[in-house]
């Protein structure tokens, strides 16, 4: 377990988790992804469209290649991002983004 042992009035210890924030950065330009915005643009950029599924699952953003089957599906709610989420862009995009701790 990570985290710090602190001691109350009570002399009773207890682990304090650490919560770390991840981000996820693209490497060429060093930039921190803030938005679907500007990851859609770099998305763009390496070939992947919007994929509109007639399903209407309108709480996603759907990305696919036309190259691959790799299909990258994503929270509407930014805040929802999380690093599940970053982790499946790595994956589908090598040498290309990277997470990393806040």
């Amino acid at each position: 377990m990570s985290g710090v042992w602190v001691f109350n009035k009570n002399g009773v210890m207890r682990l304090q988790q650490r919560l770390r924030r991840k981000i996820l950065v693209h490497l060429p330009t060093n930039e921190v992804v803030s938005s679907y915005g500007s990851l859609e643009r770099i998305l763009k950029g390496l070939g992947w469209e919007r994929y509109y599924n007639e399903d209407n699952f309108d709480h996603l953003l759907q990305f696919h290649k036309r190259t691959s089957i790799d299909l990258i599906s994503l929270p509407r709610d930014f805040s929802k991002f999380n690093s599940i989420h970053m982790y499946d862009i790595v994956v589908k995009n090598p040498n290309v983004f990277h997470v990393r701790d806040m």
